[in-house]
């Protein structure tokens, strides 16, 4: 009986640090969720508000607008008030804007909203992955900050079920009217969860002992640490860092010192999306149609992309913390170029092979999903030094969105002018591009405390 009671009591740590990812990580449920909803939308919104190629690339993609929004505010915020209010304050931005969008009766009212959802979500892109970092064990820090990409992954499947679901269910004129107003306002369920799980979670330990609140990040370092010594070990640790705290100003990214992580993190968080995902998940459905796929199928065939999102996120969890970020960020690299060049190829052809083509999506996808997917948001949260985190996160996560915006508002306006496969060649080129950079310029971070990471990149 002792014995189960001192290995309870041992394990508690573990599972307060589990409880702390995985109520966080909802917030990625979210973003993945009303992020993806345009995808089952989008053509029943081009024909309701009449809207043309750059009509729908900015409906689509001003909710990036928003998100950019989101990161420049999510840094500064969560360095002044914490990590834990500002994940609440987008609970709320999450309920707002979804209403709005399912409410909105033109296509600018609907951009609005979008937009304002978009600060939701470039608020919790940024916050989220910084905050698991921050509660988490050097050994599963990876693991623990990809929950956040697993939940997006998981939002962007239950949003692309429910939207195949929803357009069979009824004839193309009702979804016209009113099938795109359902898919926007389920988001509201998942947001008022997400409110209520936050208020069982702590405030990071890191950012309590920055802002000389000791008992209460000793308190939290106690509750998700082994025993009483790794707390005080990682007390210590963490004042050791905070020593070398400057103000936290945008110029001080610009410092010699720390230029390198800021290009990296910038690079990475860009490669990420320039390489073309969200061309997949915002446009998928009207990408097979293009290839002569009907409704339903091009709604089945998004419904596939967002399982494989979720298994090959999964597998990347299992081994991030195994095979190292590098590594993977090498392999993804290679994979995309060789999945978009084949997709590129199968869009010249005469008569495209639509079974060929969903494999090439598919093996794209998954790809991106077990690399750069999840590595990106892991390299960010743990390369820059504590005393400016927030900020140097916001910045990279900026570059993210930047790229995102980018392809989303521009990716329809290419297909129409330069076709398809000239665009699927363009994203092939820049994963060539990204790959040299990798190879260059990142360096391995697994299995490193933060405070380890920080010594070795920005020195002293």
């Amino acid at each position: 009986m002792t014995t189960h009671a001192h290995i309870s009591a041992k394990n508690v740590w573990m599972r307060n640090v589990v409880l702390i990812s995985l109520v966080t990580a909802v917030g990625g449920f979210l973003f993945g969720f009303d992020n993806g909803s345009i995808s089952g939308s989008v053509g029943f919104l081009q024909s309701k508000f009449a809207l043309d190629a750059d009509g729908i690339g900015w409906v689509t993609s001003s909710i990036i607008v928003g998100c950019i929004l989101g990161v420049a505010l999510a840094g500064p915020l969560s360095d002044a008030v914490g990590r834990k209010k500002v994940l609440l304050l987008t609970a709320l931005i999450f309920i707002f804007g979804v209403l709005g969008e399912a409410l909105a009766t033109s296509a600018e009212m609907l951009a609005w909203f979008r937009i304002l959802v978009g600060v939701g979500i470039g608020v919790e892109t940024t916050i989220a992955p910084l905050y698991i970092a921050e509660v988490s064990p050097a050994h599963l820090r990876g693991r623990l900050v990809s929950l956040n990409q697993l939940f997006n992954c998981i939002g962007n499947l239950a949003i692309f079920s429910i939207a195949a679901i929803i357009a069979s269910l009824a004839s193309e004129a009702w979804n016209v009217e009113h099938g795109w107003r359902i898919i926007f306002a389920t988001g509201i369920v998942p947001a008022i969860i997400f409110l209520l799980l936050l208020a069982r979670i702590p405030e990071s330990p890191r950012w309590l002992l920055r802002k000389g609140r000791d008992a209460q990040g000793l308190n939290v370092l106690r509750q998700i640490n082994p025993d009483e010594a790794a707390a005080n070990d990682q007390l210590q640790a963490i004042k050791v860092a905070l020593k070398h705290e400057r103000p936290s100003r945008l110029s001080e990214l610009l410092n010699p010192r720390l230029r390198k992580a800021l290009v990296i993190g910038f690079c990475v968080a860009l490669f990420q999306q320039i390489t073309g995902i969200n061309a997949i998940f915002y446009y998928a459905p009207e990408i097979f149609k293009t290839a002569g796929v009907d409704v339903s199928g091009a709604m089945s065939f998004t419904v596939l992309i967002g399982l494989t999102l979720v298994i090959s996120t999964l597998i990347s969890m299992w081994i991030i913390d195994k095979v190292g970020r590098r590594s993977l960020l090498i392999f993804g690299s290679v994979g995309m170029a060789v999945a978009l060049t084949c997709t590129g190829m199968l869009f010249r052809a005469a008569e495209a092979n639509t079974t060929a083509l969903l494999i090439c999506i598919l093996a794209y996808v998954a790809i991106f999903a077990v690399s750069y997917g999840t590595v990106a948001y892991v390299l960010i949260s743990e390369i820059f030094p504590i005393h400016v985190r927030g900020l140097a996160v916001s910045v990279a996560t900026f570059a993210l969105w930047g790229g995102n915006f980018f392809v989303s508002r521009f990716f329809p306006v290419l297909v129409e002018n330069i076709s398809a496969a000239n665009t699927f060649f363009i994203f092939a080129g820049t994963s060539v591009v990204a790959l040299i950079f990798v190879m260059t310029m990142v360096p391995e971070t697994k299995g490193k405390t933060l405070e380890e990471i920080e010594l070795e990149l920005h020195g002293k």
